[in-house]
């Protein structure tokens, strides 16, 4: 979690496809984070913004006094440390076995922002819940800060399903995965290569390696691609050499006249006190942004390819 604030520094690329590929990479679906209330709408008046007055009763913070939480930490398969909370009903019977879940949160954001809400949510329904940041993010260990890996994201997933079939409490055979927004993709793609994942369930799924290929309503061109390719690859050059690392995409700090709803749809929930939330060792400048040179390798994620080895219900899944 080491940031360099004085060598980092954030990049915002022009051009009309690249803007809308950095607003859907950063941290989509703000509209997970109202269960169970009346958010109102999605677009905010900005003096409404600007104050933090956003969140229409919503409790991204929630805590439950019928679960327990307990901060918890677990290697992956690669040796790199995981940070999660571990939520657990007060009135099970730790003499039994209960169903489990591992919860992850959006792309971009942290388990602290509505990963933390469902998986208290779920606990209180009788789940032993995990919620999880996701490697490179958060807690969890992985260089550089931000980086996107969307395999070890889902690997992220199956260590989670790895630390809770520990637990003696937990049955082993009814452990599922639930994936808030851009998770949603991430945990279909652990669940095709890791059978132990008995159910999956998805929030606001959003397909990150779509939103990166083609934009949002499909508006990104292919010449507007190869320059984001083009821009990652010349990035790299630099911080192989020891260059300053850059960061793109991500929540806008600030509204204009001129913002989009989805600008300030993001704004209404990541800047505001409703979910804004800045992990040990990084700071609210670097918050949801990924790493430029990284951001590209959301266009070789295919999470439905090959979605037919999730059984039995591979079909429903493809057709909805």
């Amino acid at each position: 979690m080491r940031t360099d604030t004085t060598r980092n520094r954030l990049r915002h690329i022009t051009g009309a496809g690249v803007t809308a590929l950095a607003v859907l990479a950063a941290t989509a679906c703000t509209a997970t984070e109202r269960t169970g209330t009346n958010a109102g709408p999605a677009i905010t008046p900005v003096a409404d913004l600007a104050s933090g007055d956003t969140s229409r009763g919503a409790a991204n913070f929630y805590t439950s006094d019928r679960v327990t939480t307990e901060p918890v930490k677990f290697e992956n398969q690669y040796q790199m440390e995981v940070s999660g909370n571990l939520f657990v009903p007060k009135d099970l019977d730790r003499n039994a076995k209960a169903p489990a879940m591992v919860v992850g949160h959006p792309m971009g954001a942290v388990k602290e922002q509505s990963a933390n809400l469902y998986a208290t949510k779920m606990a209180e329904q009788g789940f032993v819940t995990l919620s999880l940041d996701l490697p490179f993010w958060g807690g969890s260990e992985g260089e550089p800060r931000n980086a996107v890996a969307p395999d070890m994201y889902a690997e992220g997933f199956s260590a989670g399903v790895d630390f809770l079939r520990t637990q003696s409490f937990v049955d082993r055979e009814r452990i599922g995965a639930l994936g808030i927004c851009g998770s949603g993709s991430f945990v279909i793609s652990a669940a095709k290569i890791d059978p132990r994942i008995k159910a999956v369930a998805t929030v606001s799924m959003y397909d990150m390696g779509a939103a990166a290929r083609n934009g949002l309503n499909h508006s990104v061109t292919l010449d507007q691609r190869k320059a984001m390719i083009d821009a990652a690859a010349a990035q790299r050059d630099i911080e192989f050499t020891g260059g300053p690392t850059e960061y793109t995409g991500g929540t806008v700090h600030e509204l204009t006249a001129d913002s989009t709803p989805t600008e300030r749809e993001f704004y209404d929930f990541y800047r505001t006190q409703r979910g804004a939330f800045t992990p040990q060792g990084s700071s609210p400048e670097l918050t949801t942004h990924p790493t430029l040179s990284s951001n590209v390798k959301f266009l070789n994620f295919y999470p439905f390819n090959d979605i037919e080895t999730i059984s039995p219900a591979a079909d429903a899944v493809r057709h909805r």
